[in-house]
């Protein structure tokens, strides 16, 4: 089978990517609002990048003909394409609002989509509500992923909705049928964002504080309306519901579907969920006692890296002091992620728990009598030899790309673990920096964490299989 794609491949990926075209085109819309409520004249700012996505959407949707049944390599190449789109519609939005240079404008809008949570801009404070709204909104939705919200609000059931569901690297069915299980998980997103805002304004928060918050830690995107982060409201209680906030975003909505079904046992017997809690108490307590960091921050920054969150309590100067002890131990956890199936980046622990009981596996092969059959199971499920190749292959990717980006960094001149502290944060979607993002960093590494954030989000096959297809176009040109 020749590699290329041929004219009927280009049909479906075209009516399929014209209707997440549409989807950001309404999410873009949606910031008119507050701009309306503060009486900001941004208006134009949201309605022409709208427009433009909108009508474009509509025209691939209405002129691409009759395609062929949507597979699985068209779900990867539109779901890699959409991520780039949305990333494209956000930073003409800044763009167009902001005093931001275009390529600041792109970094800034594909980490908000894909819930990085890195920004560009030195003083978030004096940018306009609906500007911090559009932020804020943009994580929210990436945190499901944006073709995720458009097969449940859009697209009707039906294979092209499974296929393009698990381009966005999501395996697990609450329910027989796709649609039904997006639609379920975003019920419990919708309910976990209404506890999360009623549990902020509790706490003390402003109402348009809670929402833009709520919004960026449910969806462990972290990206902050305050210069300090969470670390502005000085505040204990903020900081206990922002880790709340931040553990249910990393937790597989299987589970909550199961929590809100009252099986509490399956929810404790989740390999996942327990892997979470044993690193975030063995973790904590490494900081807390070689460290030299607050019992509360300890817990607070292990949580904020492994569920790929990035917000913070301190300050921007106190983080870049850290000791190289303190930023290897939230690269690991930047590194490893939470759990399959949620809004968190990275790894995955799934994968973490898969890669490590193979290796167990294998070295008890050797060590047993010839012959013997091990039974390999994680929480019940038997484990296939593919399931631990991928993860294998996965996890080499993942520190491949890691690598790369790294070696442009220490070539200019960035340290060796600051380097990979912030590229690891870019991968992983998390967010956290030790102040080498920035709007005066060169151009190269700064493309380079465009491109990690990207990868990272849609588990960089997607990107693979759609530069493989523009490789084959280009060599037939």
């Amino acid at each position: 089978m020749r590699g290329y794609l041929r004219k009927r491949d280009f049909f479906v990926i075209f009516q399929n990517l014209g209707t997440v075209m549409e989807g950001v085109g309404a999410v873009v819309l949606i910031p008119l609002i507050v701009a309306l409520i503060y009486n900001e004249q941004t208006y134009l700012c949201f309605l022409v990048p709208a427009l433009i996505s909108l009508s474009i959407g509509y025209v691939l949707k209405r002129f691409s003909g009759e395609g062929t049944n949507l597979r699985l390599k068209h779900g990867m190449i539109i779901a890699a394409l959409a991520w780039l789109w949305a990333a494209l519609i956000g930073s003409l939005c800044l763009y167009l609002s902001t005093d931001i240079s275009f390529l600041d404008a792109y970094f800034e809008s594909m980490s908000a989509w894909t819930g990085s949570g890195l920004t560009m801009y030195a003083n978030v404070e004096i940018l306009p509500k609906s500007v911090l709204f559009l932020r804020s909104l943009e994580q929210w939705v990436g945190g499901l992923g944006v073709v995720i919200v458009v097969i449940g609000v859009l697209i009707r059931p039906g294979t092209a909705a499974a296929r393009l569901y698990k381009a966005e690297a999501r395996e697990e069915k609450i329910k027989p049928n796709i649609v039904n299980t997006v639609k379920t998980i975003w019920w419990i997103y919708l309910f976990y964002t209404v506890l999360g805002i009623t549990l902020y304004v509790i706490a003390g928060m402003p109402l348009f504080d809670a929402i833009n918050n709520c919004f960026t830690n449910l969806s462990t995107g972290g990206m902050s309306i305050k210069n300090d982060n969470i670390g502005a409201y000085h505040s204990i209680w903020i900081y206990i519901v922002t880790m709340v906030l931040m553990i249910l975003g990393g937790t597989s909505f299987l589970v909550h579907y199961k929590a809100i079904k009252g099986k509490i046992t399956d929810v404790l017997k989740d390999i996942q969920f327990q892997a979470m809690i044993i690193i975030v108490t063995v973790f904590s307590v490494l900081l807390m006692l070689y460290g030299n960091l607050s019992d509360i921050n300890s817990v607070f920054y292990v949580v904020s890296a492994l569920s790929c969150t990035g917000s913070n309590t301190m300050t921007s100067i106190q983080m870049v002091n850290w000791t190289a002890y303190v930023k290897i131990i939230l690269v690991a956890c930047m590194i490893i992620g939470m759990s399959a199936g949620s809004t968190t980046g990275a790894l995955k622990l799934i994968r973490v728990v898969t890669l490590v009981k193979g290796v167990y596996w294998d070295i008890l092969k050797v060590v047993s009598p010839e012959g013997s059959v091990i039974p390999r199971k994680i929480s019940g499920k038997t484990v296939k030899d593919a399931e631990i190749k991928e993860a294998g292959s996965y996890v080499f990717l993942y520190f491949f790309c890691i690598l790369v980006s790294w070696i442009v960094f220490t070539k200019y001149g960035y340290g060796g673990i600051d380097s990979l502290f912030e590229i690891a944060s870019a991968q992983g979607n998390v967010g956290l920096s030790v102040g080498i993002t920035s709007a005066t960093m060169p151009k190269i590494p700064e493309i380079f964490m465009i491109i990690n954030m990207w990868v990272g989000r849609i588990e960089i096959i997607p990107a693979i299989v759609l530069l493989k297809v523009g490789f084959d176009l280009f060599k037939r040109l």
